[in-house]
Protein backbone atom coordinates (compact mmCIF):
# COMPACT_ATOMS: atom_id res chain seq x y z
CA UNK A 1 0.00 0.00 0.00
CA UNK A 2 1.74 3.25 -0.93
CA UNK A 3 1.39 5.43 2.23
CA UNK A 4 -0.39 8.23 2.52
CA UNK A 5 1.16 11.78 1.41
CA UNK A 6 1.37 14.33 4.50
CA UNK A 7 2.58 17.76 4.25
CA UNK A 8 3.89 19.87 7.71
CA UNK A 9 4.50 23.45 7.01
CA UNK A 10 6.75 23.99 10.40
CA UNK A 11 9.60 22.59 12.19
CA UNK A 12 7.30 22.29 15.02
CA UNK A 13 8.30 20.64 18.36
CA UNK A 14 9.42 16.96 18.87
CA UNK A 15 6.67 15.86 20.30
CA UNK A 16 4.54 16.53 17.35
CA UNK A 17 6.69 15.29 14.59
CA UNK A 18 8.09 12.41 16.60
CA UNK A 19 4.11 11.30 16.55
CA UNK A 20 3.75 11.72 12.98
CA UNK A 21 7.23 10.47 12.45
CA UNK A 22 5.97 6.88 14.29
CA UNK A 23 3.28 6.19 12.54
CA UNK A 24 3.91 8.05 8.43
CA UNK A 25 6.42 9.62 6.75
CA UNK A 26 6.25 13.07 6.41
CA UNK A 27 7.26 16.20 3.85
CA UNK A 28 8.18 18.58 6.53
CA UNK A 29 9.28 22.15 5.55
CA UNK A 30 12.95 22.70 7.33
CA UNK A 31 12.85 26.65 7.01
CA UNK A 32 12.38 29.43 9.79
CA UNK A 33 10.83 31.45 7.42
CA UNK A 34 7.30 29.89 6.24
CA UNK A 35 6.79 29.09 2.88
CA UNK A 36 5.82 31.45 0.30
CA UNK A 37 1.96 31.03 -1.18
CA UNK A 38 3.77 29.79 -4.21
CA UNK A 39 5.75 27.05 -1.93
CA UNK A 40 2.68 25.84 -0.41
CA UNK A 41 0.74 25.28 -3.18
CA UNK A 42 3.67 23.48 -4.93
CA UNK A 43 4.23 20.92 -1.82
CA UNK A 44 0.31 20.49 -0.84
CA UNK A 45 -0.09 18.93 -4.38
CA UNK A 46 -2.54 15.63 -3.86
CA UNK A 47 -1.63 15.50 -0.01
CA UNK A 48 -3.95 13.41 2.23
CA UNK A 49 -2.90 15.08 5.41
CA UNK A 50 -2.25 18.93 5.91
CA UNK A 51 -0.23 20.08 9.51
CA UNK A 52 -0.08 23.97 9.39
CA UNK A 53 0.24 27.04 11.42
CA UNK A 54 -1.21 30.22 11.73
CA UNK A 55 1.47 31.55 9.11
CA UNK A 56 -0.49 29.49 6.53
CA UNK A 57 -3.72 30.60 4.71
CA UNK A 58 -5.81 27.38 3.66
CA UNK A 59 -8.59 28.24 1.52
CA UNK A 60 -10.53 26.84 -1.03
CA UNK A 61 -8.21 27.21 -3.47
CA UNK A 62 -4.94 25.35 -1.21
CA UNK A 63 -7.77 22.92 -0.59
CA UNK A 64 -8.57 22.09 -4.73
CA UNK A 65 -4.89 21.87 -5.29
CA UNK A 66 -4.66 19.45 -2.19
CA UNK A 67 -6.78 17.27 -3.75
CA UNK A 68 -10.06 15.26 -3.03
CA UNK A 69 -7.82 12.57 -1.45
CA UNK A 70 -7.49 15.34 1.45
CA UNK A 71 -8.23 13.60 4.57
CA UNK A 72 -7.61 16.11 7.32
CA UNK A 73 -6.32 19.47 8.03
CA UNK A 74 -4.63 19.78 11.69
CA UNK A 75 -3.54 23.47 12.88
CA UNK A 76 -1.23 24.05 15.76
CA UNK A 77 -3.15 26.90 17.27
CA UNK A 78 -6.43 27.37 18.59
CA UNK A 79 -7.61 29.96 16.40
CA UNK A 80 -8.47 28.59 12.79
CA UNK A 81 -9.01 32.39 11.51
CA UNK A 82 -6.54 31.27 8.57
CA UNK A 83 -8.37 28.65 7.41
CA UNK A 84 -11.49 28.56 5.47
CA UNK A 85 -13.51 26.25 7.41
CA UNK A 86 -17.32 26.52 5.54
CA UNK A 87 -15.18 25.73 2.78
CA UNK A 88 -13.38 22.53 4.54
CA UNK A 89 -16.65 21.37 5.88
CA UNK A 90 -18.03 21.65 2.10
CA UNK A 91 -15.69 19.06 1.26
CA UNK A 92 -16.17 16.86 4.42
CA UNK A 93 -13.04 17.43 5.30
CA UNK A 94 -12.20 17.65 9.40
CA UNK A 95 -10.14 20.80 10.63
CA UNK A 96 -8.44 19.85 13.83
CA UNK A 97 -7.17 22.66 16.24
CA UNK A 98 -5.07 22.83 19.90
CA UNK A 99 -7.33 23.89 22.56
CA UNK A 100 -7.02 24.48 25.97
CA UNK A 101 -3.29 23.75 26.38
CA UNK A 102 -2.09 27.54 26.16
CA UNK A 103 -4.63 28.96 28.08
CA UNK A 104 -2.41 29.90 31.05
CA UNK A 105 0.51 30.47 28.89
CA UNK A 106 -1.72 33.22 26.90
CA UNK A 107 -2.96 34.23 30.13
CA UNK A 108 0.42 34.87 31.77
CA UNK A 109 1.52 36.78 28.27
CA UNK A 110 -1.45 39.33 28.96
CA UNK A 111 -0.52 39.73 32.62
CA UNK A 112 3.15 40.35 31.73
CA UNK A 113 2.47 42.58 28.95
CA UNK A 114 -0.30 44.30 31.73
CA UNK A 115 2.17 44.82 34.33
CA UNK A 116 5.25 46.13 31.62
CA UNK A 117 3.36 48.56 30.49
CA UNK A 118 1.87 49.65 33.75
CA UNK A 119 5.35 50.22 35.07
CA UNK A 120 6.77 51.42 32.00
CA UNK A 121 9.70 48.39 31.79
CA UNK A 122 10.61 48.01 28.68
CA UNK A 123 10.94 52.10 28.83
CA UNK A 124 13.02 52.25 32.07
CA UNK A 125 14.97 49.07 30.73
CA UNK A 126 15.96 51.72 27.36
CA UNK A 127 16.65 54.38 29.84
CA UNK A 128 19.39 52.68 31.53
CA UNK A 129 21.12 51.25 28.30
CA UNK A 130 20.96 54.19 26.53
CA UNK A 131 23.39 55.43 29.68
CA UNK A 132 20.72 58.51 31.10
CA UNK A 133 20.54 56.57 34.55
CA UNK A 134 22.63 59.28 36.62
CA UNK A 135 20.94 59.62 40.12
CA UNK A 136 17.42 58.37 41.64
CA UNK A 137 15.17 60.51 40.26
CA UNK A 138 11.54 61.48 42.13
CA UNK A 139 9.03 61.35 39.07
CA UNK A 140 11.39 58.98 36.58
CA UNK A 141 8.94 56.96 34.80
CA UNK A 142 6.23 56.87 37.22
CA UNK A 143 3.40 54.10 36.07
CA UNK A 144 0.60 52.92 36.88
CA UNK A 145 -0.85 50.82 40.09
CA UNK A 146 -2.93 47.61 39.61
CA UNK A 147 -4.24 47.41 43.61
CA UNK A 148 -7.59 49.04 43.43
CA UNK A 149 -7.85 49.38 39.93
CA UNK A 150 -10.12 47.82 37.66
CA UNK A 151 -9.42 45.28 34.42
CA UNK A 152 -12.17 45.39 31.97
CA UNK A 153 -11.78 41.59 29.98
CA UNK A 154 -13.87 41.72 26.33
CA UNK A 155 -14.04 38.09 26.11
CA UNK A 156 -14.58 35.70 28.96
CA UNK A 157 -13.68 32.29 27.62
CA UNK A 158 -11.12 30.15 29.03
CA UNK A 159 -8.17 32.69 28.20
CA UNK A 160 -10.16 35.64 29.35
CA UNK A 161 -11.38 34.09 32.45
CA UNK A 162 -7.76 33.07 33.32
CA UNK A 163 -6.55 36.36 33.36
CA UNK A 164 -9.51 37.48 35.89
CA UNK A 165 -8.19 34.30 38.00
CA UNK A 166 -4.50 36.35 38.50
CA UNK A 167 -5.73 39.95 38.72
CA UNK A 168 -7.75 38.87 41.90
CA UNK A 169 -4.11 38.10 43.43
CA UNK A 170 -3.24 41.75 43.06
CA UNK A 171 -6.37 43.01 44.38
CA UNK A 172 -7.94 44.28 41.22
CA UNK A 173 -11.84 44.51 40.47
CA UNK A 174 -12.25 42.90 37.28
CA UNK A 175 -15.38 43.51 34.74
CA UNK A 176 -16.17 41.71 31.64
CA UNK A 177 -18.10 42.20 28.20
CA UNK A 178 -18.84 38.58 26.91
CA UNK A 179 -22.87 38.68 26.58
CA UNK A 180 -23.03 34.52 26.93
CA UNK A 181 -20.16 33.74 29.48
CA UNK A 182 -21.43 33.30 33.31
CA UNK A 183 -19.41 35.09 36.16
CA UNK A 184 -16.09 33.59 36.98
CA UNK A 185 -13.11 34.60 40.24
CA UNK A 186 -15.42 36.93 41.06
CA UNK A 187 -15.66 39.09 37.46
CA UNK A 188 -18.63 41.26 37.25
CA UNK A 189 -20.48 41.62 33.59
CA UNK A 190 -20.93 44.66 32.04
CA UNK A 191 -22.42 46.62 28.77
CA UNK A 192 -19.64 47.25 26.14
CA UNK A 193 -19.45 50.99 26.93
CA UNK A 194 -19.66 50.76 30.72
CA UNK A 195 -16.46 48.64 30.52
CA UNK A 196 -14.90 51.30 28.26
CA UNK A 197 -15.95 54.08 30.90
CA UNK A 198 -14.70 52.63 33.82
CA UNK A 199 -11.25 50.19 33.05
CA UNK A 200 -8.09 51.50 33.96
CA UNK A 201 -6.79 48.14 31.92
CA UNK A 202 -8.31 46.64 28.63
CA UNK A 203 -7.12 43.08 28.01
CA UNK A 204 -8.99 41.82 24.78
CA UNK A 205 -9.81 37.96 24.05
CA UNK A 206 -11.82 37.74 21.66
CA UNK A 207 -11.53 35.16 18.46
CA UNK A 208 -11.39 36.94 15.38
CA UNK A 209 -14.50 36.88 13.14
CA UNK A 210 -16.31 39.26 10.70
CA UNK A 211 -17.70 41.21 13.97
CA UNK A 212 -14.64 41.33 15.63
CA UNK A 213 -12.46 42.63 13.14
CA UNK A 214 -11.60 46.28 14.10
CA UNK A 215 -13.58 46.11 17.04
CA UNK A 216 -10.87 48.20 18.40
CA UNK A 217 -11.63 51.41 16.56
CA UNK A 218 -11.14 55.10 16.92
CA UNK A 219 -14.67 55.44 18.67
CA UNK A 220 -13.75 52.77 20.56
CA UNK A 221 -10.80 54.50 22.03
CA UNK A 222 -12.60 57.76 21.93
CA UNK A 223 -14.87 56.38 25.22
CA UNK A 224 -11.83 54.79 27.29
CA UNK A 225 -10.12 56.59 29.82
CA UNK A 226 -7.37 58.95 29.57
CA UNK A 227 -5.27 57.16 31.82
CA UNK A 228 -6.37 53.33 30.29
CA UNK A 229 -4.44 50.61 29.17
CA UNK A 230 -5.03 48.64 26.31
CA UNK A 231 -3.60 44.62 25.73
CA UNK A 232 -4.27 42.36 22.74
CA UNK A 233 -2.70 38.91 22.98
CA UNK A 234 -5.81 38.02 20.47
CA UNK A 235 -5.33 38.49 16.90
CA UNK A 236 -4.12 41.66 14.93
CA UNK A 237 -7.09 42.33 13.17
CA UNK A 238 -9.36 42.94 16.27
CA UNK A 239 -7.62 46.51 16.60
CA UNK A 240 -7.50 49.18 14.06
CA UNK A 241 -3.67 50.28 14.07
CA UNK A 242 -4.21 53.58 12.76
CA UNK A 243 -6.93 54.54 14.95
CA UNK A 244 -4.84 53.08 17.96
CA UNK A 245 -1.64 54.98 16.66
CA UNK A 246 -3.48 58.23 16.44
CA UNK A 247 -4.76 57.64 20.40
CA UNK A 248 -1.32 56.87 21.64
CA UNK A 249 0.09 59.68 19.43
CA UNK A 250 -2.24 62.12 21.22
CA UNK A 251 -2.14 60.86 24.94
CA UNK A 252 -6.15 60.00 24.50
CA UNK A 253 -4.91 56.47 26.04
CA UNK A 254 -2.07 56.04 27.87
CA UNK A 255 -0.23 53.31 26.43
CA UNK A 256 -0.73 49.74 24.30
CA UNK A 257 0.69 46.43 24.91
CA UNK A 258 0.40 44.46 21.72
CA UNK A 259 1.37 40.60 21.31
CA UNK A 260 -0.17 40.60 18.04
CA UNK A 261 -0.20 43.09 15.05
CA UNK A 262 -1.70 43.38 11.72
CA UNK A 263 0.62 42.41 9.23
CA UNK A 264 2.71 39.89 11.11
CA UNK A 265 5.40 40.35 11.39
CA UNK A 266 4.92 44.08 11.98
CA UNK A 267 7.16 46.29 9.18
CA UNK A 268 10.06 48.20 10.82
CA UNK A 269 8.19 51.22 8.88
CA UNK A 270 4.88 51.21 11.15
CA UNK A 271 4.38 54.50 13.21
CA UNK A 272 3.63 52.30 16.17
CA UNK A 273 7.41 51.24 16.55
CA UNK A 274 8.17 55.18 16.83
CA UNK A 275 5.80 55.18 19.96
CA UNK A 276 7.45 54.68 23.71
CA UNK A 277 4.01 54.27 24.89
CA UNK A 278 3.29 51.08 22.60
CA UNK A 279 5.11 47.77 23.93
CA UNK A 280 4.76 45.09 20.92
CA UNK A 281 6.12 41.16 21.07
CA UNK A 282 6.08 39.40 18.34
CA UNK A 283 3.46 36.90 18.65
CA UNK A 284 4.68 35.30 21.98
CA UNK A 285 1.24 34.33 24.19
CA UNK A 286 1.89 30.58 23.73
CA UNK A 287 5.62 30.59 23.56
CA UNK A 288 6.32 28.31 26.47
CA UNK A 289 8.44 25.10 26.09
CA UNK A 290 5.56 22.97 28.10
CA UNK A 291 2.81 24.94 26.17
CA UNK A 292 4.22 24.30 22.52
CA UNK A 293 5.54 20.89 23.19
CA UNK A 294 1.57 20.21 23.71
CA UNK A 295 0.44 22.24 21.25
CA UNK A 296 2.42 20.51 18.66
CA UNK A 297 1.43 16.57 19.92
CA UNK A 298 -2.18 18.07 19.76
CA UNK A 299 -2.02 19.06 16.32
CA UNK A 300 -0.13 15.66 15.33
CA UNK A 301 -2.45 13.33 17.16
CA UNK A 302 -6.10 15.20 15.36
CA UNK A 303 -3.61 14.30 11.61
CA UNK A 304 -3.17 10.55 12.51
CA UNK A 305 -6.40 10.09 13.39
CA UNK A 306 -7.80 12.10 10.57
CA UNK A 307 -5.35 10.06 8.46
CA UNK A 308 -6.25 7.04 9.91
CA UNK A 309 -9.93 7.61 9.45
CA UNK A 310 -10.50 7.60 13.13
CA UNK A 311 -12.48 11.27 14.99
CA UNK A 312 -10.25 14.27 15.55
CA UNK A 313 -9.97 14.76 19.25
CA UNK A 314 -10.26 17.91 18.42
CA UNK A 315 -12.28 19.33 16.05
CA UNK A 316 -13.70 22.44 14.75
CA UNK A 317 -16.10 21.17 12.35
CA UNK A 318 -17.93 18.16 13.81
CA UNK A 319 -20.67 18.71 11.21
CA UNK A 320 -18.33 16.56 8.98
CA UNK A 321 -19.18 13.65 11.16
Amino acid sequence: MTPPKIFITRLIPDPGLLLVKENFQADIWPHELPPTRVQLIERSRHVEGLLCTLTERVDAELMDVMGPQLKVISSMSVGVDHIDVAAATARKIPVGNTPGVLTDATADQAFALLLAAARRITEAERFVRAGRWVTWIPNLLLGADLAGATLGIIGFGRIGQAVAKRAQGFDMRVIYYSPSAQPAYGAQPVGLDSLLRESDFISLHVPLTAETKHLVNADFLAKMKPNAILINTTRGPVLDQEALYQALKTKQIQAAALDVTDPEPLPMNSPLLELENCLIVPHLGSASKKTRDMMSLLAAQNLVAGLKGERLPNCVNPQVY
